[in-house]
């Protein structure tokens, strides 16, 4: 039984006379056998995180414990982890068998017991008639499953993968996603797993990690943080499409509490005590695009011109132009815009309100 504890995590590079903080002193505990995803934008530090706690880069300051183990300064090879990179990097001149086993050949296992445990991974991955192929006879999705075949006969303590399905298609990537899970779930250890694509991280992790700029923005199951997000940031990253943002200012009638957005009042589901502090002041309003009405009356909520639709199958995402910039709406599959006036309509009661200078959720 292991668990990964990281605490006060920082690096920080030296550019010349700068310095760059790519990881700002964040905590994050990993209990053993769950599944936690680092997600977000280029150059937030999800990947440096993960290198540290591989024993590729060594922080600048703070801890990182496998169980009751002090890893921090500990070379790559004395982790007993297995990372799986972007690269998968498999032997062009050896077998699929081949190349699965190498790292317990490398370990002085023996023969028989090497091949033993590919079969087992083969198996599990599906890809028992590929053993005796080349790297090249193989599909990118198969070739991820022989990387991943190469981490799993080592029983490592603890997985680690850093964005390893970013080179794929769309359906590799939904072909793989559970068999990265059944893998993970099949080894029982920490996992912690880097991506930028949100898809990945809500369908594949127990807990999500959003990153920004260094720094741990929420972490949670990933229901919780796409539907209370703790910031400005969290809410706009996770979802797609994005959440809208406008600029609103908090009034007060009759004890209610009431959102002008621009020239429309929204009355609330709180009272003025659950906005204190904040009535007579400006705020910035979040909408998820499945929270707005689209009504033929563009006397009717925020005037709005139809740009186009996006049919997806299941719903569409229809485009508009407003007052206040271009508005993407979920609508139904069956909507067809026909490139006039219409009137979206805010449901008040899924409103997020952030502070505009914190970015932090205030209701």
């Amino acid at each position: 039984m292991v668990d990964v504890n990281i605490q006060n995590l920082t690096r920080v590079f030296q550019d010349g006379a700068d310095e760059i903080v790519a990881v700002d002193g964040i905590d994050l505990h990993i209990e053993d056998g769950e599944f936690v995803t680092l997600v977000g934008p280029s150059g937030c530090g999800k990947t440096t995180t993960l290198r540290c706690v591989a024993g590729l880069d060594i922080p600048t300051d703070g801890t990182i414990t496998f169980g009751d183990r002090d890893v921090t300064e500990l070379p790559v090879q004395d982790r007993n982890i297995a990372l799986l990179f972007q690269d998968i990097a498999l032997y062009p001149h050896m077998s699929v068998r081949d190349n699965i086993a190498y790292g317990l050949k490398i370990a002085g296992v023996s023969r028989d017991e090497r091949y033993k445990r590919v079969e087992e991974a083969a198996e599990l991955l599906q890809i028992t008639d590929q053993l005796n192929k080349s790297p090249a006879d193989l599909s990118g999705g198969q070739q991820q499953r022989v990387a991943l075949g190469r981490s799993l006969v080592r029983d490592p303590e603890v997985f680690l993968f850093d964005e390893p399905m970013s080179d794929l298609d769309a359906k590799l990537k939904r072909e793989l996603r559970p068999v990265v899970q059944r893998i993970t779930e099949e080894i029982g250890c920490p996992t912690l797993y880097v991506t930028h694509d949100q898809e990945e991280a809500m369908t594949m992790s127990d807990r999500v990690a959003v990153m920004n700029e260094g720094n741990l923005e929420q972490v949670g199951p990933p229901k919780d943080v796409y539907d209370e997000p703790r910031t400005e940031f969290v809410g706009g990253f996770i979802g797609q499409p994005n959440t809208q943002f406008f600029d609103g200012h908090v009034a007060s009638a009759n004890g209610r509490a009431s959102l002008e957005v621009g020239s429309h009042d929204l009355s609330l589901p709180m009272t003025v005590d659950q906005l204190d502090g904040y009535v007579g002041r400006d705020v910035r309003v979040g909408i998820r695009p499945q929270y707005f009405r689209v009504t033929n009356d563009p006397g009717e909520g925020i005037p709005a011109q139809h740009v186009l639709d996006e049919p997806l199958g299941d719903e569409t995402h229809s485009f508009f132009e407003t007052e206040f910039g271009e508005l993407v709406v979920v609508t139904d599959s069956d909507f067809e815009g026909e490139r006039r006036e219409y009137g979206l309509v805010i449901d008040a009661e899924e409103a997020q309100l952030f502070d505009p200078e914190s970015g932090v959720r205030i209701a």
